[in-house]
């Protein structure tokens, strides 16, 4: 049975939860369920059946301090930090996005892919939500792949691409030199915090989720390149895959309100944020559990070719 069949019976037999899929092939919202570190085993594991079946799940009015985002995350498994990122103040692993003035990472990719073990899973917490706009979506990997044409679909299965967090940053979020002072800042933050450490990892493009043996693309903005294709070659096949990801039937798109929290598979999905809130506020904070060694149709395990601080030599 594929992903998508999978999917659309999409009412597990062995769940006592209230899950109410938000499209036909990906995201669902469950609801009646107070998230803590206190759930009871066999919550978390149908919380977790649900995150593969769904890819990512939604939960409305939850309201976590820090200290119970950080319980709740490692219920599924061992929170970690970000590999170059400062940890948001008050807390041991979340993550702080703070947007302003429309800055959002409003590019499509999956988190970290950057390293070769990167998070299993994203459990993300809206705290100050614009009054309007201000949306994530999230795109199913997994469905991408299959509705790969075929001579597609035998091209990627053989495939690897470089992932790194050395990439021009202004390009990918559309800065330029007469944008406001505070997305230029995000771009010297770029430099001099999220890159300080520069990591580049080959990765299959088609990966094998350790759970549900469903393949999937392995994609995102951290791709520079594909292993033996130049840069130009590169960005051509890599704009065709990205747009088979990203067409709207793979996709789900979530109206935050304060208080909601998303998890989402990130073995399995892309996401991005939406910059079209103007000046308002956004705030969120994300915690990440550890994941597992990315493996390839043929068995082959994702490797890491760079890890230096960026000090060492002359970043792009």
């Amino acid at each position: 049975m594929n992903a998508i069949t999978t999917y659309v019976n999409a009412k597990s037999p062995d769940t006592t939860l209230d899950i109410r899929p938000v499209t036909g092939t990906i995201g669902a919202e469950i609801r009646g369920v107070k998230l803590s570190g206190d759930l009871d085993a066999e919550t978390v594991r149908q919380i977790d059946a649900a995150i593969v079946r769904h890819k990512v799940v939604f939960f409305r009015d939850q309201n976590l301090t820090n200290d119970e985002h950080e319980a709740f995350a490692a219920l599924f498994g061992e929170p970690v930090a970000h590999p170059t990122v400062p940890v948001a103040e008050g807390s041991r692993y979340l993550l702080d996005l703070d947007s302003r003035e429309g800055y959002a990472a409003s590019s499509w990719h999956t988190d970290v892919t950057f390293v070769d073990a990167y998070p299993k899973g994203s459990i993300l917490r809206a705290l100050t939500i614009p009054e309007a706009g201000g949306d994530t979506v999230w795109a199913n990997t997994e469905t991408a792949y299959e509705g790969l044409p075929e001579p597609l679909r035998q091209l990627v299965n053989n495939l690897w691409a470089v992932h790194t967090n050395d990439y021009d940053y202004a390009a990918t979020f559309g800065i330029n030199k007469g944008a406001p002072e505070a997305q230029l800042d995000r771009e010297k933050f770029q430099r001099s915090v999220f890159a300080s450490t520069i990591y580049e990892t080959e990765h299959p493009v088609v990966r094998v989720h350790p759970v549900s043996g469903q393949r999937s693309l392995l994609l995102g903005h951290f791709v520079r390149n594909f292993v033996g294709l130049n840069k130009a070659d590169s960005a051509r096949l890599f704009g065709i895959l990205q747009d088979h990801v990203t067409k709207p039937e793979n996709t789900v798109r979530w109206r935050w309100q304060a208080g909601d929290v998303a998890f989402w598979d990130n073995r399995a999905t892309q996401h991005r944020a939406i910059a079209d809130f103007g000046l308002q506020r956004r705030t969120l904070r994300r915690a990440t559990v550890a994941g597992e060694a990315t493996v390839g149709i043929d068995g082959q395990t994702s490797r890491t070719i760079r890890k230096e601080k960026a000090a060492d030599y002359q970043t792009v």
